[in-house]
């Protein structure tokens, strides 16, 4: 009898931290969108009289060692990672579980050649990986989301054969192909809607480690570059000054850590929310 209580108590305390990280979320995604707004002066300006200054009122967050605006630079880096990582994980999402679902769903050659593809990618550490890819393949942030999604499909791939194999033995997909159904109605219409749970949560999850790779590569010089702002290419730049300017490699160290944290947590709570068990 105690039980139910106790359930609706964890539910409402995970619904308020839901709503409160959904808000933190929308929040970095706001300010991502109207950085150019928000900026207190040009990103990518250079002052030879400013160089290296501690917080004031005319650079809030300092100055680095070409005397441009930190607080600007680091608006501006959310709207780089932040976009770069949502668009990244929406393309690995949709290309994993269409490859996915069509495996589950005809097995045979089509399933042995994907899940062989992905065993091979996964078989390499992802970041090793990524770092040959962008090596080869040259700086830029274009190159390094390409060297990030050569394997981050395979999770997604994995999982939406998974749902599909468990669910295309269910009376309702039975039902649905001696209707007459097509293939891609089945599987769009019947079979994604009870697979985008454990999806979406993947999804929110990977938005945070995206983040990282892409910081990391940019802090190894291989991702985005001078003079564009981002947060690995900022703290990589100012790693060197972190002693006479630390300000130019801490306030986009907390950036990056805050956002990757709230994403993160979004993620963990996403899955909670939709286990039943998490209730208990």
């Amino acid at each position: 009898m105690l039980l139910k209580p106790r359930r609706k108590r964890s539910r409402k305390k995970l619904r308020l931290r839901m709503i409160l990280l959904l808000t933190l979320a929308c929040l970095l995604a706001l300010t991502a969108v109207l950085a150019p707004l928000l900026t207190p002066n040009d990103p990518n300006a250079t002052d030879s009289g400013a160089m290296n200054y501690a917080p004031c009122r005319e650079y809030p967050f300092g100055t680095d060692r070409y005397g441009r605006c930190v607080c600007s630079r680091v608006l501006m880096g959310a709207r780089t990672s932040v976009f770069c990582a949502l668009a990244l994980v929406v393309a690995a999402f949709l290309l994993g579980s269409i490859l996915g679902m069509l495996a589950g769903y005809y097995s045979g050659a089509a399933d042995t050649l994907v899940m062989r593809l992905a065993d091979v990618l996964l078989s390499f550490p992802q970041m090793v990986l990524a770092i040959a890819v962008a090596g080869i393949l040259g700086g830029g942030m274009g190159n390094a989301m390409l060297a990030l999604g050569i394997t981050s499909w395979t999770l997604y791939a994995r999982l939406a054969r998974a749902q599909v194999l468990s669910l295309r033995k269910e009376a309702y997909v039975q039902a649905a192909r001696l209707s007459g159904c097509s293939t891609p109605s089945i599987l769009l219409r019947t079979m994604l809607p009870n697979m985008l749970g454990p999806l979406a949560v993947n999804a929110a999850a990977q938005l945070g480690t995206t983040m990282v790779g892409l910081a990391g590569l940019s802090f190894l010089g291989i991702g985005v570059r001078e003079p564009h702002a981002e947060w690995g290419s900022m703290i990589s730049a100012a790693r060197g000054y972190i002693q006479l300017a630390p300000w130019s490699v801490l306030f986009p160290a907390g950036a990056a850590v805050l956002t990757v944290m709230v994403f993160n947590l979004l993620g963990d709570c996403l899955r909670d929310w939709l286990d039943p068990e998490a209730a208990k």
